[in-house]
């Protein structure tokens, strides 16, 4: 999570009890999508009401990559047997079935069969988001991975394009497989230089080219 979980209570004396249920269910989000920027939970009990008693209320909300915001409340009344940590446990899991709705196929982990592919694969940079710090990668065998600015070697993130060739490793992340030690090879439009016969000509080629005038006179 790239922020600290944000944790509140409010019209309730502060628990240690709690915030480290809290904390677990959290750390259950994280697993089913690794990307999750903030969490923010607030548990509250508001002011007492004659018609709907004094309830307790627990309310997540998550911020995802591509600026997607998720929310769920729960809410019970401080009936016999219901406590808290009930209450907070029906938000969490009401949040969990929400995230697992909204996680792509492409954040689903990746069914290798060792943690990390050791050969490189080779690939095309098909999707980019500059401001978020990350990006996806379409392999030759069409699979896609994807991939954080981090994993990029030598600083090139910036100078990724659509289109952009990229040599990389697989691995197989929490919520789907993932490109690591990703070095730039070439970028849409760019000649290659890698074929000697492309990158510079043979050394008798003013030769040849006099051989061939000659035949043609």
């Amino acid at each position: 999570m790239q922020v600290p979980p944000q944790i509140s209570f409010h019209g309730i004396d502060h628990s240690s009890y709690n915030e480290e249920y809290i904390r677990e269910r959290i750390s259950r989000l994280e697993k089913i999508h690794d990307r999750i920027i903030a969490c923010r939970v607030v548990v509250e009990r508001p002011h007492q009401n004659r018609q709907t008693g004094n309830p307790y209320r627990c309310r997540v909300e998550l911020s995802l990559p591509r600026k997607r915001e998720l929310v769920a409340s729960k809410e019970a009344m401080t009936e016999r047997h219901v406590e808290l940590r009930t209450v907070i446990g029906r938000a969490f899991d009401a949040m969990e079935r929400q995230l697992r709705a909204a996680t792509k196929p492409h954040e689903r982990r990746l069914p290798l069969g060792r943690a990390q592919e050791e050969e490189p694969l080779q690939g095309t940079v098909v999707r980019l988001f500059e401001d978020d710090g990350y990006g996806f990668i379409l392999s030759e065998d069409g699979r896609e991975f994807y991939m954080h600015e981090g994993a990029v070697l030598n600083g090139a993130f910036e100078r990724l394009e659509i289109g952009s060739e990229v040599h990389f490793l697989a691995e197989a992340g929490e919520q789907g497989p993932q490109a690591s030690s990703v070095r730039l090879m070439s970028s849409p439009g760019s000649a290659s230089t890698s074929s000697p016969e492309i990158a510079a000509p043979p050394l008798d080629w003013e030769q040849l080219d006099d051989q061939e005038d000659a035949q043609l006179r």
